[in-house]
């Protein structure tokens, strides 16, 4: 029963993904994406198209060592595939629990993870979300220049303490792993603290992943804005906040109306277009046939797997 239920989210997963290819286009014309990216410069484009093949690379570091915290090691290959097959469509749907959850339920189930341990690799693979964006929000208020106060109405003090709240996760994290947490339990459930070293890690790939993404943005911006890399960074981390917040699939709308909020009035539409296309358009229409071709894949060889009748009785 449960196995019909994950294929039928799946099912649903797909279609959502190809309705929101139709609207990504419908929403822009492709002529006010031309001509936005060709406002940009190409080796901005490329760099920022660096920083977001970075950004997918650090997500799958996530699952690798989520992996190994469930104590399933896998290749990195293999962690790789699922991560970005899952996160490049769960990025788009939203509720990247539940759609990018059942896709690595696909993959991760086929070589050997039991459901819980599925379970434990999307809960760790969230906690090194939260704590990335967590440590870049204080890095970014810790350390903006004093020209950055006014884009988020803060004055010093208020941005100093602020960012020692949102420090105060991760730090939290570590000390727990370090004394000694009781384990997360729901009824059979039980998720451990990881270690230490564990820890740190996931606080290092969780902050470079969202420093990735905010160096794509940058990039981009930098041809309308002569606003520094912190205050893209701060505007980013208050924008995707806002997108988790609203519950909105790929925040949709939510993430660009943020920051040209945030930031100067000169940033553009144009470059928070080329980076949706970048970073949620393009993995998405990667994503879906790899997951499309690796399910039909996997199908083939299902019944290669399965012991012949005879094979079968004598078992």
């Amino acid at each position: 029963m449960t196995r019909q239920i994950i294929r039928l989210l799946v099912a649903a997963i797909i279609c959502i993904a190809a309705v929101l290819v139709y609207r990504s286009l419908s929403r822009y014309s492709l002529e006010d994406i031309r001509s936005s990216l060709s406002m940009i410069p190409p080796w901005r484009l490329v760099t920022a198209s660096l920083f977001v093949a970075a950004s997918y690379l650090c997500l799958s570091g996530f699952d690798w060592l989520a992996l190994r915290y469930v104590g399933r090691p896998q290749p990195f290959r293999r962690a790789a595939l699922a991560s970005f097959t899952a996160l490049s469509i769960g990025h788009n749907v939203g509720g990247a629990a539940l759609s990018s959850g059942a896709v690595r339920y696909r993959f991760y189930t086929r070589w050997g993870l039991s459901g819980d341990e599925v379970a434990k690799v999307i809960l760790f693979c969230g906690a090194t979300v939260l704590l990335g964006l967590s440590m870049l929000a204080a890095i970014t208020l810790l350390f903006m220049p004093p020209t950055g106060d006014g884009m988020l109405d803060l004055d010093p003090a208020a941005r100093f303490w602020l960012g020692l709240l949102f420090l105060a996760y991760p730090v939290a994290y570590v000390v727990c792993s370090i004394w000694g947490r009781p384990p997360l339990k729901f009824r059979s459930f039980r998720m451990e603290m990881p270690q230490t070293k564990m820890c740190l890690a996931q606080i290092a790939v969780g902050t470079v992943n969202f420093g990735c993404v905010a160096g794509a943005l940058h990039q981009l911006l930098a041809t309308f804005t002569d606003a520094g890399y912190l205050q893209v960074a701060a505007s980013y981390v208050t924008a995707t906040i806002a997108a988790m917040l609203s519950h909105v699939p790929g925040g949709l709308g939510v993430l660009e109306a943020t920051m040209l909020m945030l930031l100067p009035a000169s940033a553009s539409i144009g470059a928070l277009v080329a980076f949706r296309v970048l970073y949620y358009f393009i993995p998405l229409l990667i994503g879906v046939p790899v997951f499309l071709v690796s399910e039909a894949y996997f199908r083939r060889l299902a019944p290669e797997r399965e012991p012949s009748g005879e094979a079968a009785r004598q078992a």
